[in-house]
């Protein structure tokens, strides 16, 4: 990137070879991950981060093998498979140097592009089950469920003993939320979809939920949850995150747990990946890869999941 801007900002281009330095090493990069708030800051638009200085290759989550260890680096490193966490920035790229400390062993049994989809994601999915404290019997409404981390909320809400209702948009999208078990899939697009929802909780509303699209999506799904609930906000895919009356969620006794939840939970983020991609070896969690594209595509896939088209994780191949 050379401007800020649409999909098409993102151009092929030759960079020197990364040179490694102390206390870090270099990955051969074979597969690179995409979130929806990286199209943002390619747009300049996202508010929750710096804006990167020009010319800015962006990926801020790769997995491949480490080709070559700097001073300082255990030897034991070279050739593993990883996943590494570059910073956000120099992830769209053949080789990445990355911190030592943001490296991350692939457990055998897994696959690069399934750890990939593990991580981020995946760590942010725990991470809202934790603080929301999903309970078994509960009814939990995920929205954007068929996406990267709704569609792992959707399995691990279902882990925790919970019933769910995952809100999508499309008939695909809801086809793959049904795939992985929810008691019940809506489309938010279509009038009366909430009370679609109150009627598969029973006509009390849901006990939990998560809010990964904001907006007037987000306001109707609030209206819907029953008195005591919890409403975890994790995203604003509609372009802005939900606003919330805080004294009508005290009349009611919901807990909201703002989208800054999300700052907190960088020190926990290696343990979580760790863990989800123990559950995936064992079974019981499986990464959803809707779209892969190579590397030379990558505006396709910016553009894809700006339009909302993706479903499941996008990744980039090398």
């Amino acid at each position: 990137m050379t401007r800020f801007g649409g999909p098409e900002v993102l151009v092929p281009a030759e960079a020197p070879d990364p040179v490694v330095g102390q206390d870090q090493v270099v990955v051969d990069v074979a597969v690179a991950g995409i979130t929806f708030v990286e199209t943002q800051i390619r747009r300049g638009v996202d508010r929750w981060h710096d804006r990167p200085e020009l010319p800015y290759v962006p990926g801020g989550m790769v997995a491949g093998r480490v080709s070559s260890v700097g001073a300082g680096v255990d030897p034991g490193w070279s050739g593993r498979r990883v996943i590494a966490d570059t910073g956000r920035t120099g992830g769209f790229a053949e080789q990445a140097v990355v911190d030592v400390d943001g490296l991350i062993p692939v457990p055998q049994g897994l696959g690069l592009p399934e750890a990939v989809a593990l991580h981020t994601d995946g760590s942010t999915a725990l991470g809202l089950v934790e603080r929301a404290r999903v309970s078994p019997g509960e009814w939990v409404l995920i929205e954007a469920a068929a996406g990267g981390v709704g569609s792992l909320l959707v399995q691990l809400a279902q882990l925790a003993g919970a019933r769910v209702v995952g809100a999508a948009r499309g008939a695909r999208k809801l086809d793959l939320i049904r795939d992985l078990g929810a008691d019940a899939a809506v489309d938010y697009s279509e009038p009366g979809w909430t009370e679609q929802v109150r009627q598969a909780t029973g006509g009390a509303g849901p006990d939990v939920v998560f809010d990964g699209v904001g907006g007037e999506i987000g306001r109707a799904a609030f209206e819907i949850t029953r008195d005591g609930a919890r409403f975890s906000m994790h995203g604003a895919s509609s372009g802005d995150t939900t606003v919330i009356d805080h004294a009508q969620a005290r009349r009611r006794g919901v807990t909201v747990l703002g989208i800054e939840q999300l700052f907190e939970f960088g020190p926990h983020m290696r343990r979580w990946a760790e863990q989800m991609m123990s559950e995936a070896v064992a079974g019981r969690i499986r990464p959803v890869i809707g779209q892969t594209f190579p590397l030379e595509r990558a505006a396709e896939a910016h553009a894809l999941i700006e339009a909302r088209s993706a479903a499941g994780k996008t990744l980039l191949l090398l």
